[in-house]
């Protein structure tokens, strides 16, 4: 069998020695990462194997269709690992085949920022499971069709982690695979150029370590140390905590603040070319150990520094993104009923060639950030601070007439600059008007299955699940409102879903039949030409798709009034199957028509 992982790694021996020795410089570092990847392949259990070899003859896999995703919490869905597994029938019958698990490896109870800061990127959290829980619960997934997604936080230990400990107590070797300085001359060089992720709750990028006597740099929380990359020992190791990982079945690798990865004195510290070396590195890694396996890329921004992270043709990175500046532009119209700046952002994204696989999502577990084209929103009069004042206001149901119901998160009144809180359902209006939240609702899913890439459904938002409102009450998250969208899964409320008339009933039915159209109309293929089309009105947007002799016409009504279009010619309802030429679209109605073109 090792002739097998021999020939893969001949595949990319020279570009990997060349990438690895341009960071390091130390060939006895290169011969124990080839050693461990060795090792790592031989630890691959067959029927994965297997998989690889499957998904190896059908590259483009994870980009059909069909393909639908569901982000959640395990706590949350199942209590436990083994609760979400007898809970798989359920995410089969939403037609779930791609399953993005929340972090769930072992963190400190009170400070582990939602998972985010590992001690043990080996031990699942104990109250959620164990490995071998998580190895059974992928195993089934396979068996059903189903692929696994997992958070891999590489930017930071928890300060629980066994080399923080060693770290704190004084050893140089582990203050090594992190940024210790002895006082604060450098960190206060580092903070003249790196921005603050948190500045009002998290204020700075240092901390002081009292056991150790250093400044440790911690760009996101005090908890959580930023590793140093340039160490080769922590590229080596956490590659290998990363391989482990994909030894239990995960199929999908979501790289956590991947700009993040690499830090350099007198930068931003943010998307510096050496962490596209770190990435490139880690792909090549899972082409010879596991080539089944995905890279996920989390970058947060705007789509001209997000597609670096795709790499090349010749060189890939990232098989695939987030379209993050898609979801903030979504709520952006939802809240101004403007479609222009959510129809420039997409004619950007469109633009990008189709191979690139973007993960499109409408709420997922964090809060929506305002990191706008706001150069563009200028056009029209919008100044930055009172902009994002007027969203905030809007999205909380603050502005007069707003059913929306969301919180802000991060606020920092000073800079105008908060982030927002909430589930699709309550941000919709969900709590105050449920005839017009169910139109926004279903419109809100038609967008975003309209677009090319992977639709990601965020677990509850197929039940029309409200906020809650609870954690106010709990010590160790009142302080952090984004466990507002967070909450437990009502499995009475799944219940409803067979009941027409329920709440849980429309929502689940509108997202199935959406799902089922997607899934059944070739012109829905990931490498249909898409493009923007002026509607005729500010308030409605259009989005066309042709694929292979179809053509789509897509439309959708953000505006507060009806609106008609008069079509090309003579289309197919696809909801009804009518004929049409002219639609009417209602305050959040949509359309999709199709035409056979000659």
């Amino acid at each position: 069998m090792s002739q097998i992982f021999d020939g893969r790694y001949a595949q990319v021996r020279d570009e990997m020695k060349r990438l690895y020795m341009s960071l390091y410089h130390d060939a006895h570092a290169y011969d124990y990462f080839v050693s461990m990847l060795r090792r790592c392949y031989e630890a691959r259990k067959a029927a994965l194997k297997a998989l690889d070899e499957k998904r190896l003859a059908q590259p483009n896999w994870y980009k059909g269709q069909d393909v639908l995703g569901m982000l959640m919490y395990t706590q949350c869905f199942g209590g436990t690992l083994k609760g979400v597994q007898s809970h798989l029938d359920y995410l089969q019958e939403t037609g779930v085949n791609y399953l993005h698990l929340m972090p769930l490896l072992e963190s400190p109870k009170d400070r582990s920022d939602g998972g985010y800061a590992v001690a043990d990127f080996r031990r699942v959290q104990p109250e959620l499971g164990t490995m071998e829980d998580l190895a059974s619960l992928a195993d089934e997934c396979h068996e059903k069709g189903m692929a696994v997604c997992l958070d891999f936080v590489m930017n930071h230990t928890s300060e629980d982690h066994a080399w923080a400990k060693r770290a704190r107590a004084g050893e140089i070797e582990y203050q090594q695979r992190y940024f210790f300085y002895d006082d604060w001359t450098i960190p206060n060089l580092y903070e003249q150029t790196v921005p603050q992720v948190f500045p009002t709750t998290a204020p700075g990028n240092f901390s002081w370590c009292e056991e150790a006597g250093k400044v440790v740099m911690t760009t996101f929380y005090p908890y959580q140390w930023d590793l140093n990359y340039a160490n080769p020992t922590v590229f080596n190791d956490m590659t290998e905590d990363m391989l482990y990982l994909c030894n239990q079945g995960v199929d999908v690798i979501r790289l956590d603040a991947t700009p993040y990865i690499w830090k350099e004195l007198h930068t931003t510290c943010r998307n510096l070319p050496q962490v596209h070396t770190l990435v490139r590195l880690m792909r090549l890694a899972c082409a010879c150990v596991c080539p089944g396996v995905l890279l996920l890329g989390e970058v947060v921004m705007e789509p001209s520094k997000v597609v670096p992270y795709f790499g090349s043709v010749e060189n890939p990175e990232c098989h695939m993104l987030y379209n993050v500046t898609t979801m903030a532009s979504t709520w952006h119209t939802v809240a101004t009923r403007d479609v222009r700046l959510l129809r420039s952002q997409l004619d950007q994204v469109f633009a990008l060639p189709s191979e690139y696989t973007f993960l499109n999502y409408l709420r997922c577990h964090d809060d929506i950030g305002w990191g706008l084209d706001y150069p563009y929103l200028s056009r029209f009069g919008q100044s930055e601070v009172p902009h994002k004042r007027y969203l905030n206001d809007y999205l909380t149901g603050k502005w007069p007439g707003s059913a929306a119901r969301g919180e802000l998160y991060n606020d920092d009144p000073r800079l105008g600059d908060a982030r927002l809180c909430g589930t699709t359902a309550s941000l919709c209006g969900g709590e105050v008007d449920q005839k017009q939240a169910l139109a926004k609702i279903e419109m809100l899913h038609a967008f975003l299955l309209t677009l090319s890439g992977v639709p990601v459904l965020y677990s509850g938002d197929e039940i029309g699940q409200l906020n809650d409102y609870t954690y106010h009450d709990d010590v160790f998250k009142r302080e952090d409102s984004r466990y507002l969208h967070r909450g437990v899964f009502s499995w009475e409320d799944a219940e409803k879903r067979a009941d027409r008339e329920s709440w849980q009933g429309r929502i689940y039915r509108a997202i199935a039949t959406l799902t089922r159209i997607r899934r059944e109309n070739g012109v829905f293929h990931p490498q249909a030409d898409v493009w923007t089309f002026d509607t005729g009105s500010d308030h409605v947007l259009g989005i066309g798709r042709y694929y292979e002799g179809q053509k789509l016409l897509a439309l959708f009504n953000f505006g507060d009034w009806t609106h008609s279009f008069r079509a090309d010619g003579e289309y197919t309802d696809l909801a009804s199957g009518k004929r049409v030429q002219e639609v009417n679209l209602a305050p959040s109605g949509f359309a999709w028509i199709k035409r056979e073109m000659e």
